[in-house]
């Protein structure tokens, strides 16, 4: 791991390539949001459930492979890992203009380059969040993980917008080249970083993958903390995956908007999760770890019903402020657990842990995202907007059927081996 700098987290040469190569990755991402669905509505005439299965097809790849995924980076060196992740994305990203361009594009290529995207980006994001503890000491993660969701935030409200500007100007498809062209600056930077990556431990007796991927699925279902964020997490992502599936069909087909207006409008959220990843460490700081991610998720929650108050006119703008309450409550809350996991997980576990709670998270987006297809194709677009933003209203509950309702701060050291685990109060 990097020794603490002297000037500030900012200085640290690793983190600035990490930092940098990340928030270019997720600028092209978030331009393929815009541009895939859009690739399938306006190019390919595709029906509300089509859109719907290609969001879905992106992250199938975590209920098919995750858990394994998040045996296997505890195995592997993460940052080659993360690099040939890149390249793969890179290759399959370039085959649809391609082949847009020679005239044989087809639903059918696109539902397979966003599952092998998927698949490639599983590995990455569970490497990832494994690589960042051994380039940023310890005690700076939870401004790590501010600093990374900020600009995660910064390139979702510019990918989104300049996605959709892009498509205006010059189509689709393009917007694909660029998140190309991100992959492999992502992949420059990860080369550029100096630290060296201890190699992963490995046990005194083989064992078999199974038997890894059960321990890490077995520590997350036991641990009271683990066990409820995940649980809540799940029935989130299911909601808010199922209402964003079906935006781009809403806001074409409902309201009217325009290919260039859409993406800036869908980019409006960011602007709440750009605000979330500045205020988490404060908000931590000035109520607590548990208290706080409480009252970034209750009180944020009920605005995502502004969403079906959206009309053609100056009632659009409802869309947008109705996402960005709703992503700054997400992000906060993000920015606080995921500096949690990193300190309270045993490191050995630490890749297994995340991909069973991803898994359960991910998991849920492409149920999610199938979820908003068939209820916006039996009952309507609004009325499933409705159904689901109601849901989200009322999903912060679920927070408070665990140890988070008793405490003002989070466990901050990995729980020590036990054949039981021990109670809240006893951490």
């Amino acid at each position: 791991m990097s020794s603490k700098p002297r000037s500030g987290l900012l200085r640290q040469h690793d983190f600035r390539l990490l930092w940098a190569g990340e928030t270019t990755s997720r600028f092209g991402s978030n331009i393929t949001g815009v541009a895939m669905p859009l690739v399938a509505v306006v190019t390919l005439d595709a029906s509300t459930f089509w859109v719907s299965a290609l969001a879905a097809a992106a992250w199938l790849p975590w209920l098919l492979i995750g858990l394994l995924a998040g045996a296997w980076v505890d195995r592997l060196p993460r940052r080659p890992l993360m690099v040939a992740c890149n390249l793969v994305s890179l290759v399959f990203l370039l085959s649809v203009p391609a082949a847009a361009w020679l005239g044989v594009l087809t639903m059918g290529q696109l539902l397979v380059v966003s599952l092998l995207t998927g698949l490639a980006n599983v590995f990455f994001s569970i490497a990832y969040r494994v690589y960042l503890p051994f380039v940023v000491s310890r005690e700076h993660l939870t401004e790590a993980n501010a600093k990374l969701q900020g600009s995660e935030s910064a390139a979702q409200l510019a990918g989104l917008g300049g996605g959709g500007a892009l498509a205006g100007a010059f189509g689709a498809v393009t917007g694909l080249l660029a998140d190309a062209a991100t992959f492999l600056t992502s992949t420059l930077c990860l080369l550029g970083i100096r630290a060296t990556e201890p190699p992963p431990k490995k046990p005194e007796q083989p064992t078999a993958l199974r038997k890894d991927v059960a321990e890490g699925l077995r520590h997350t279902v036991r641990d009271p903390y683990l066990r409820v964020l995940t649980t809540y997490g799940t029935v989130t992502n299911l909601l808010l995956t199922g209402y964003q599936a079906i935006l781009t069909v809403f806001l074409v087909r409902e309201l009217h908007v325009g290919e260039a207006a859409l993406g800036w409008l869908l980019a409006g959220s960011s602007i709440g999760g750009l605000l979330g990843a500045v205020v988490a460490t404060a908000i931590a700081r000035r109520f607590g770890t548990a208290r706080g991610m409480l009252l970034c998720k209750f009180a944020t929650a009920p605005f995502g019903l502004l969403i079906p108050l959206a009309e053609p006119g100056w009632r659009v703008v409802l869309l947008p402020l109705g996402g960005a309450v709703l992503a700054l409550g997400v992000v906060s809350a993000n920015v606080i657990q995921g500096a949690f996991r990193q300190t309270y997980c045993p490191p050995e576990l630490l890749g297994r842990i995340t991909a069973s709670v991803s898994v359960a998270n991910f998991g849920a987006i492409p149920i999610g995202s199938l979820l908003g297809g068939v209820l916006g194709s039996l009952f309507g677009l609004r009325p499933t907007l409705w159904l689901l933003t109601a849901g989200l209203a009322v999903s912060s509950v679920l927070l408070l059927a665990g140890p988070l309702r008793g405490r003002r701060d989070l466990p901050t050291e990995p729980p020590q081996p036990a054949p039981d685990y021990a109670t809240p109060e006893q951490r």
